[in-house]
């Protein structure tokens, strides 16, 4: 068995069928940033146990809760509010073998669209390392943090399912504007401290984490950003493939990219 970790700020729409996936886990933790609604109640009513924990950025807070929530089994399961383990997940995580040497496996992430629509071709990063033994991981930036595992890494069969648009469209831009806030943070910070990223590792990096981390770095720089990224998932990555859900998501993704170049330019007075 594995322990299941859930990270919450009130979520009382999404966490009970998030729950309900996870029903089969007899260590079910939900880690709360102090939610206002009813989350706690529904965490404590299904059974799990609930931490509370002022939250102050991604990688921080993440790194705390590995560090100071007693897990029942050795390995961990994290997902969000908004995600559901399918049944093809639950099957792989029944046959897997606890005993394994890895730190961490990766599993495939499947992000649906507001009309229900897999966004298989429009979704940037489609594989997570979100089973990992605690002591074995650490995060890094302060938001959309790099899992940084210290062992071997391999894949999990199965899906996890994500539904970004659970609260509307409207929900999702909100919570971007609070990302491109951090975001345009860390390219400030980056700008200032002359940090260095490498263009082999961008593209030959020995893990999905490096690369991406690599890759980010490089990209903050290019000029044009937003169109660049539009061009990427439309053309290269065939969102179109997905339909115009697969389209406007591109589109909402590069006027993200935006918010990001605005922020920077205001933060550092231009």
């Amino acid at each position: 068995m594995v322990s299941v970790l859930i990270l919450t700020k009130n979520e009382e729409q999404d966490l009970p069928a998030c729950l309900a996936s996870v029903a089969w886990c007899d260590d079910v933790h939900v880690y709360d940033s102090y939610s206002t609604d009813r989350t706690v109640e529904i965490a404590t009513a299904a059974g799990a146990v609930v931490t509370q924990r002022n939250f102050d950025n991604w990688a921080a807070h993440q790194n705390w809760g590995l560090a100071n929530i007693h897990f029942k089994h050795t390995w961990v399961l994290y997902i969000d509010a908004d995600e559901r383990v399918s049944d093809g997940l639950y099957q792989a995580l029944q046959q897997f073998d606890v005993n394994s040497a890895n730190a961490a496996y990766e599993i495939q992430r499947r992000d649906f669209a507001w009309n229900g629509r897999w966004l298989k071709h429009a979704q940037v990063s489609p594989y997570y390392l979100r089973l990992f033994r605690p002591g074995k991981m650490r995060y890094e930036r302060l938001v959309n943090p790099l899992s940084v595992p210290d062992g071997p890494v391999e894949r999990l069969g199965g899906y996890l399912d994500h539904y970004p648009f659970s609260k509307g469209i409207k929900f999702w831009f909100s919570r971007h504007l609070g990302y491109a806030d951090m975001e345009a943070a860390m390219r400030v910070q980056q700008m200032n401290g002359g940090e260095k990223f490498s263009l082999k590792k961008a593209l030959f990096g020995s893990d999905f984490t490096e690369r991406r981390y690599h890759q980010k770095g490089i990209f903050y720089k290019l000029p044009g950003r937003p169109i660049i990224k539009w061009l990427y998932m439309v053309v290269l990555r065939r969102a179109f493939l997905d339909g115009s859900a697969g389209i406007t998501y591109a589109t909402m993704q590069s006027i993200y990219e935006y918010f990001i170049v605005l922020k920077t330019k205001e933060m550092v007075g231009k």
